[in-house]
């Protein structure tokens, strides 16, 4: 049987978790994606059998008509990516496998679509304006300030920022708009209150709640995410509104990653919904919490298989996931490699995002992660501890 899996770039979730586990699973892999170079090199360096094949993977008609020449029919069609789950899902769908539905894939990709759908179900409202590249902010009806502009199909808090008045946000448009020509933005009221997650899997009947975590952003104006501790479980009335939500966008099968708020009044108020896995290590750290074989049953659904009946999910296992982030422009010129260490009950790896003697900007989003040292143990303190020592321990550069 083989997977054919659509990439931008490699990642940590594909190399250290897909495709292994597609490996344990007797599949053979294809890869597609328009940076055949980066994928070939990178599996090299893990030892793993994956065949990378030159596709314009955003058009998902360049995608059917790579599996259709391809001398292996497809078992699955399956992406991790934020930009190509709606191109994998009709790619699946066309070859008759089990798929995302697309219209899910787009809302949740496509932010001002997800607050008119969550609209129009009366489940949540928030204020919000779209803004075409040749639009003018200052004749548009706004939010109230202080409000957040974002790009409309963005990620990973790129281009994410909290303007306080109509100077600012003039000015941060004209900023957006000169690294993303022709780009949409939105606007919309900024949403207070703790920033959580909400990580599920569904089959193609069920869906079951893997647990969250809670989050620790960076000061404003920018949402970087620094810290992630588990919750094992948010309230049920919290599950329930956030569940709701992503019922009305038609989120179902494989793995999602919601981020949502809950405000003073209860409100649980969705952030975005990213309609694949966590990734920045959690995933990999995740599959250790809950005791299971994440990646595996994440492509088994894709492959049509229903998920087992008790999934047997640990719950007496804490984690916090911390990211080192770069705070200036240059190089890294001192950082520790790649390391893993067991402290008594607690287990503790770190894993370079950056390699000594790479320049980059000051990007002030997720992009500025130098590495990221996560732990788990039965102790949520002592999870901290370990994760504070380690970083006080050691050494992170940056030459200007």
């Amino acid at each position: 049987m083989r997977l054919y899996l659509l990439a931008h770039n490699p990642t940590d979730s594909v190399s250290q978790g897909f495709l292994p586990a597609a490996v344990r699973l007797g599949l053979a892999v294809t890869v597609l994606t328009d940076d055949p170079a980066a994928h070939r090199l990178a599996y090299a360096e893990h030892g793993l059998p994956a065949e990378v094949l030159a596709c314009r993977v955003g058009d998902f008609r360049e995608v059917v008509a790579a599996i259709s020449a391809h001398h292996d029919g497809p078992a699955a069609v399956f992406s991790n990516s934020d930009h190509l789950q709606t191109q994998t899902a009709l790619a699946a769908e066309y070859f008759g496998l089990p798929a995302k539905d697309w219209r899910a894939t787009l809302c949740a990709k496509n932010k001002a679509e997800l607050r008119r759908r969550l609209a129009a179900a009366g489940l949540d409202t928030v204020r919000s304006v779209e803004l075409t590249a040749d639009q003018d902010p200052a004749v548009v009806e706004l939010p109230p300030f202080p409000c957040v502009v974002k790009p409309r199909e963005g990620v990973a808090s790129e281009d994410v920022v909290l303007v306080a008045d109509l100077a600012e946000l003039l000015g941060r448009c004209a900023e957006i708009r000169e690294r993303r020509p022709g780009a949409v933005l939105v606007v919309e009221e900024f949403l207070v209150g703790q920033l959580n997650t909400l990580e599920t899997l569904g089959d193609q009947r069920d869906r079951v709640v893997l647990g969250g975590f809670r989050t620790r952003l960076s000061p404003p104006p920018h949402f970087i995410e620094e810290v992630l501790e588990f919750v094992p479980a948010h309230p049920a009335e919290v599950t329930g509104q956030v569940l709701a939500q992503l019922d009305a966008i038609g989120v179902g099968l494989g793995a999602c990653h919601t981020e949502f708020v809950v405000q003073p009044d209860g409100r649980a108020r969705i952030i975005e919904v990213n309609y694949r896995a966590i990734g920045d290590q959690c995933d990999l750290m995740l599959q250790e919490i809950l005791g299971i074989r994440y990646f595996e049953q994440v492509l088994l659904v894709h492959l049509g298989e229903s998920l087992p009946h008790e999934l047997g999910l640990r719950g007496d296992l804490r984690a916090r996931n911390e990211a080192v982030c770069a705070d200036r422009a240059g190089t890294l010129t001192a950082a520790p490699g790649p390391q893993d260490a067991r402290l008594g009950e607690i287990r503790l790896r770190y894993r370079p995002l950056r390699g000594i003697g790479e320049r980059h900007p000051h990007y002030r989003t997720n992009r500025d992660y130098l590495g990221v040292v996560w732990a788990i143990g039965p102790d949520q303190g002592a999870v901290d501890r370990a994760v504070a020592e380690f970083i006080a321990a050691n050494r992170w550069e940056i030459t200007v």
